[in-house]
């Protein structure tokens, strides 16, 4: 049986193996999703400086009364239709995609489509 800490540290080290994958990909920001079970967040930051250039969330006022009654693969959709329009006003056209310790599938993956037909290439 294990611990909480070591399924911790296991998803940890899933992170931290994507995103040295990522750093290959110089020039780049870095398009990185959190989804916890209710809500999904999405940032693009600038590994060199630090900074986060465009932030979007499931938990922002104006997308909550949009999203009221969706299930939560249309909510990714949504989210990631908007951090592309946001990246796109921003200037960026480029980003690597980390998808953290998260498989490739469900709400990461329609996230990462939807971020794709709004015009963001990664």
């Amino acid at each position: 049986m294990t611990s909480t800490f070591q399924k911790h540290q296991r998803r940890r080290g899933k992170a931290i193996s994507v995103r040295t994958k990522l750093r290959n990909v110089t020039g780049r920001p870095r398009l990185s999703v959190f989804r916890s079970l209710g809500n999904i967040s999405v940032q693009i930051i600038d590994d060199v400086r630090g900074h986060t250039l465009v932030a979007a969330s499931s938990l922002e006022k104006e997308v909550r009364t949009a999203i009221k009654g969706l299930r939560k693969v249309d909510v990714a959709k949504r989210i990631g239709t908007l951090v592309a329009e946001r990246a796109k006003r921003a200037g960026l056209a480029k980003v690597c995609f980390d998808r953290g310790s998260y498989k490739y599938h469900g709400r990461v993956k329609a996230l990462a489509d939807a971020a794709r037909e709004a015009g963001l290439e990664f």
